[in-house]
């Protein structure tokens, strides 16, 4: 649901910064996103006497093929945001990257986030003919790496589709071999408790990813979304507490993916 031209890629403090092994990935593993609906559909539901139980959060990142022609890319971007048609889909943005961490061994360019009610709404939105024919001809001509990952998400977010203007931040956590499963819980769980020890997060989940084929050993996946820049990195500032937060789960961590992208209001709009 994003459109915005590609920023500066340069770290956040708020990132587990961490040595990053690259990995190679085949656009041919990618499975896209689910169908989205109206912006106005999207803020009916969410405020609706039937909320959501819990929801599923998927992220896809790109990474465009260096010659790619802008007008493709634009083409995928405008493409992929289209189908917030599709019935399954809860909310679905994808837009240029602002910001990759620069610790990350990755070179993505491109995002995309979307929600869904159950694992069957997004089984069902990968298989639509309408997001394989995306695929197929806009995304996979044009791009030399894609990841991908699913979690449910471990909050139902009182708004389901983020406001204009809003920056969104994701981070995916790669872990060490052999990390307990109380340790994954102690993880997710400072991760959660991240929305209350700083006022600027609007709203943010965190998961397991339940796609590993896809995911390029990444395990732990959070998105939070800020009302701005400004408080994003207001958030960002406060270093003394971001670092005591981040040492909570560095022993645990082997590296990290950390992106951060726009939500644009011409998008939106035409939701």
């Amino acid at each position: 649901m994003i459109w915005a031209r590609i920023r500066p890629l340069i770290s956040s403090p708020l990132a587990f910064t961490i040595t990053t092994t690259k990995h190679s990935s085949s656009p041919a593993n990618l499975r896209l996103l689910p169908r989205r609906r109206s912006f106005s559909a999207v803020t009916a539901m969410s405020s609706s006497s039937t909320p959501q139980s819990r929801i599923i959060e998927h992220i896809v990142l790109f990474k465009a093929k260096d010659d790619a022609d802008s007008n493709k890319i634009t083409s995928m971007i405008n493409n992929l945001n289209a189908l917030a048609s599709l019935d399954e889909v809860l909310y679905i943005s994808a837009a240029p990257l602002h910001r990759l961490g620069s610790s990350s061994a990755f070179a993505f360019t491109h995002v995309l986030h979307s929600r869904y009610g159950s694992k069957e709404d997004l089984s069902t939105y990968a298989a639509h003919p309408d997001h394989v024919r995306v695929v197929k001809e806009s995304v996979l001509p044009i791009c030399d790496d894609l990841m991908a990952v699913d979690w449910i998400a471990d909050r139902v977010p009182g708004t389901l589709a983020p406001p204009p203007g809003s920056v969104g931040k994701l981070t995916l956590l790669k872990l060490k071999e052999d990390v307990s499963d109380e340790a994954k819980s102690e993880i997710t769980g400072v991760i959660m408790g991240l929305g209350e020890k700083f006022s600027g997060i609007d709203q943010i989940t965190v998961g397991e990813n339940f796609s590993p084929a896809r995911a390029k050993g990444f395990s732990i996946a959070s998105i939070a979304y800020f009302k701005d820049l400004s408080e994003m990195e207001g958030v960002d500032g406060q270093k003394e507490l971001v670092n005591l937060e981040k040492d909570k789960v560095r022993d645990y961590v082997d590296s990290t993916i950390v992106v951060e992208f726009l939500v644009s209001s011409q998008t939106c709009s035409s939701l």
